[in-house]
């Protein structure tokens, strides 16, 4: 007889149930997934999931043990909400994760993951960000004075629009990490700053950006779950397999082979002043965001009030527009092209960290000849809601005792030393496979690879 009070046994359950419980197929209507070998079933909160209900359902009959990690900053409040989600957890004789997984490679990263979090590596620098604040404001301040001082000739209204250029550009930069909830430690804080730099620095919303990039990071270069890869195969044709997979189709949107020339058109210049630009109205419009369109009402009537006595209608249409085609090239460039050339595919349920790294790095010659693997984005890291500065490099080399001893001055020169030791010791890890992939072998290369994040 049971007690009175106990809580009821826990169901069992094993990862061949669990991965047919994708909100597709014969249970098109339940969504599973587990954390911590805990099974939740988010059938119907993934609608009301506060990060949205997509980012959440693409680990639908998954492990989503280390997005979670990743993705909330206070992980001990968020498991009580997901107490009333709970209907079991995995039978004692199923691994903490699909077996189809690198098992070595996912323990090791865990394993460094709290280190460096032990070690303080992930901890911001709240005065880089005030900083960075505050010449975005400063910048924007000179655009205004360069015109009202100089008049609306060619040069004071170039300048000024080159100016603004760079004010929306490294607005972009600053909201993305109040957006991740990287600065503050609570995340209210977070929102509101972000709000404010998304909404009236640039006149975008912040649900916006949340829906959109919230899904790249969970499955970065994963078609039908990562945004920033849509445009195939509409515009383009994107990745080795999927290029291959319209061909066998004889699907044709587009002439593809000439998509390295019409890209110059419809990429960089034309993304955010003829797309975002209408879109990020209809978005919120269409969710009923009305909060953040108030805050993208604001920029909007600043800017127009401010250079609308300087320049007319005309001319403050023709900056905004010139602005915006600026911030476009530098967004694109920067952005879309750290990822696009990389290897793109299905989701194929890899490990956290081979799914962050495949789409972001790539292989380079470094300067004296040595090859090296170099990291393509930053925010792609061991934490998705942290940054690591780049002058870390050094301190989170320190973790692995293969980057012990090399003697280096800086993150670089570490790299390069590693690689060197790691051709001479084992060649073989190193190489490549066919399709571009990371070559996991077990926690031999993941302690190389963890020396570059």
């Amino acid at each position: 007889m049971e007690e009175r009070g106990a809580e009821p046994e826990l169901r069992r359950f094993t990862w061949e149930e669990i991965a047919q419980r994708t909100g597709r197929g014969p249970a098109a209507e339940e969504r599973w997934l587990v954390i911590d070998r805990k099974v939740y079933d988010i059938s119907r909160f993934h609608r009301r999931h506060p990060g949205g209900s997509r980012v959440i359902s693409h680990y639908a009959g998954q492990d989503a043990t280390d997005p979670f990690i990743a993705f909330h900053l206070d992980k001990t409040l968020v498991k009580k909400y997901m107490s009333p989600l709970l209907i079991g957890e995995l039978a004692p004789d199923q691994p903490s994760f699909e077996p189809s997984k690198n098992k070595k490679l996912v323990e090791d990263f865990r394993e460094l993951r709290a280190t460096v979090e032990k070690m303080g590596l992930l901890k911001p620098n709240r005065t880089f960000f005030l900083l960075h604040l505050c010449h975005i404001l400063v910048l924007d301040i000179a655009a205004w004075l360069t015109i009202w001082y100089f008049g609306s000739s060619t040069v004071p209204f170039l300048f000024s629009a080159l100016l603004l250029g760079t004010v929306q550009a490294q607005a972009g930069w600053l909201q993305h990490d109040f957006g991740h909830l990287s600065v503050f430690s609570e995340s209210k804080w977070n929102h509101w700053v972000h709000k404010f730099v998304i909404g009236h620095l640039k006149g975008a919303p912040a649900s916006w950006w949340n829906h959109l990039h919230f899904q790249h990071h969970a499955k970065p270069n994963c078609f039908r779950k990562d945004p920033d890869v849509n445009m195939h195969p509409l515009f383009f044709a994107l990745g080795k397999k999927l290029s291959v997979e319209l061909g066998e189709q004889k699907k044709k949107f587009m002439p593809y082979n000439h998509q390295h020339k019409y890209f110059f058109i419809i990429g960089p210049p034309a993304l955010v002043p003829l797309y975002f630009q209408w879109y990020i109205f209809y978005f919120v419009v269409q969710r009923k965001q009305w909060v953040d369109l108030a805050w993208m009402m604001t920029f909007y009537i600043r800017f127009f009030l401010t250079y609308l006595p300087l320049l007319g209608v005309k001319g403050i249409l023709g900056l905004h527009l010139l602005v915006r085609f600026i911030e476009s090239n530098w967004f694109v460039w920067i952005t879309q092209m750290n990822h696009i050339p990389m290897h793109i595919d299905y989701d194929k349920n890899m490990d956290w960290f081979s799914t962050q790294v495949r789409p972001s790095f790539q292989r380079a010659v470094s300067l004296n000849g040595g090859r090296c693997i170099t990291p393509k984005r930053a925010d792609h890291s061991s934490n998705g809601n942290r940054e690591e500065n780049i002058s870390s490099l050094s301190s989170l080399c320190e973790v692995s005792d293969m980057c012990k001893g090399r003697g280096c001055r800086n993150g670089m020169e570490a790299l390069n030393a590693e690689y060197r030791f790691c051709q001479r010791k084992e060649p073989k890890v190193l190489q490549w496979s066919s399709d571009g992939d990371l070559p996991m072998h077990g926690g031999w290369i993941s302690r190389f690879v963890f020396c570059l994040i």
